[in-house]
């Protein structure tokens, strides 16, 4: 029996291997441009409704939550902006920054959405939806070609 586990043991682990750590997302803008200026990376801003919207939910968990988007999050400055229903889940002060950013990069109030800026906050590119199959390839082939 001791003889099974031991030869088990190495396959455990190897499924353990695709166990992400999570991101660090900032949650203010001007955090972000700051650092991304200083350290010449573009800004992904992530724009959710983290108690509504079930594509933000699946997309957490199959794109943000793998091991090929923490290898890619390098390459970015994140900044997460979160637009809930339940207002209870953010400061005042980082609901109206939400809101100020919401009409600012994302006016059509499109969710999941994708933006990138350049250094200078100049929107670069976007991409939006999710459709909840797990086909997350579009949404890879975006970072890719925008860090």
């Amino acid at each position: 029996m001791k003889l099974l586990l031991f030869l088990l043991l190495p396959f455990c682990l190897i499924g353990q291997a695709n166990v992400s750590t999570s991101v660090e997302w900032l949650q203010d803008y001007e955090e972000a441009v700051k650092i991304s200026k200083k350290e010449s990376k573009n800004v992904l801003v992530y724009f959710t409704g983290s108690d509504w919207c079930p594509p933000c939910k699946m997309l957490k968990r199959d794109l943000f939550d793998t091991d090929e988007f923490l290898e890619l999050s390098k390459s970015y400055v994140l900044l997460y902006i979160d637009i809930p229903r339940n207002r209870d889940l953010l400061s005042e002060t980082q609901w109206n920054h939400n809101q100020d950013l919401l009409k600012k990069l994302n006016k059509k109030g499109v969710f999941p959405m994708l933006t990138v800026l350049n250094e200078k906050g100049k929107m670069l590119d976007e991409y939006s939806g999710y459709g909840m199959t797990g086909e997350i390839s579009y949404h890879l082939k975006f970072l890719k070609k925008n860090k």
